[in-house]
């Protein structure tokens, strides 16, 4: 790889480095392996079973599917393959349940990070993910890293820019979001007539615009329009493993709840599917803005 080509990736891959992906749902695991094999570095590809619903889009890939409660497994199949960085993309829906778990050598290493992580918020669980795999001697790299042409900018990126009655849902929805996030609860926030209204909990934003979609009947937001969705980074995330997102799906979902727009926190967050994302935001009549980041990135 040039040096031209190592910086458009964000990564300073030594030669002979190998990258393995750990994919859940959405098509964030599908660009990273898309643009790490553009730079002629052919990914290996753990797709966590029964979360990815893109599957054929790897079959260009060294591969393997692996249950959540096969943790023991990943580690030796990683050495196995001889990757020697890896990225977590994608979503993942549920826990592994204690019950399921093989016993095996490679779980034992596994159980004090469960026992602890399981118990707490995901930011913690990631972080405990990220420690122990990286003492293992491979090193965890952020998919904002590999494909940093998804990270959203600041400033207004739709036709539509919000107006001044919307900076107020933006500033409470914000606010909420970082309050939530530094319990480790969740990433997102809505706000209608400058208040927030509805928090992200563990149903993720697809659940929270679906509350939000309904709460529109609820008497005291009758008769209420517009609003806004706010995505950003909890305090202190780690910024590898669960950087906020959102995509056309976000874009449907925001105007289904009668929403005016969308905010996400610029150089924090990504949009994937950008030029999707823009053009059907445009044709909503939407707006999308990138905020200024809060904080300095942690865990990149």
């Amino acid at each position: 790889m040039t040096k031209t080509e190592t910086a458009r990736a964000g990564l300073d891959l030594p030669a002979g480095a190998k990258v393995g992906i750990i994919a859940g749902g959405g098509s964030l695991p599908v660009e990273i392996a898309r643009a790490l094999a553009r730079e002629g570095r052919s990914p290996f590809v753990v797709m966590a079973s029964g979360e990815v619903d893109r599957v054929s889009d790897f079959d260009a890939y060294e591969q393997t599917t692996m249950m959540l409660e096969d943790v023991g497994s990943l580690l030796p199949t990683l050495r196995r393959h001889h990757v020697t960085h890896l990225v977590t993309a994608g979503h993942i829906t549920r826990r592994p349940r204690l019950s399921a778990m093989r016993l095996n050598f490679g779980l034992l290493a596994w159980v004090p990070t469960m026992l602890v992580g399981l118990s707490r918020g995901d930011d913690t669980v990631l972080k405990l993910f990220v420690r122990r795999i990286e003492r293992s001697g491979i090193k965890v790299v952020g998919a904002h890293e590999i494909v940093p042409e998804l990270v959203a900018t600041e400033g207004s990126l739709t036709k539509v820019a919000p107006r001044r009655s919307d900076w107020r849902d933006i500033e409470a929805a914000h606010a909420a979001a970082k309050a939530i996030g530094a319990l480790d609860i969740g990433q997102a926030a809505v706000a209608i007539g400058g208040r927030t209204i509805a928090l992200e909990g563990i149903e993720g934003t697809d659940g929270l615009l679906e509350r939000t979609k309904q709460l529109r009947s609820h008497g005291r937001l009758a008769g209420r329009t517009r609003g806004v969705l706010v995505k950003c980074a909890k305090p202190g995330q780690e910024l590898r493993a669960d950087l906020p997102s959102i995509g056309p799906q976000t874009v449907e979902a925001v105007h289904a709840a009668g929403l005016a727009g969308i905010a996400v926190e610029a150089g924090r967050s990504l949009i994937l599917e950008g030029p999707t994302v823009v053009a059907r935001a445009n044709e909503l009549g939407l707006f999308v803005i990138g905020l200024p980041a809060a904080e300095p990135a942690h865990g990149s």
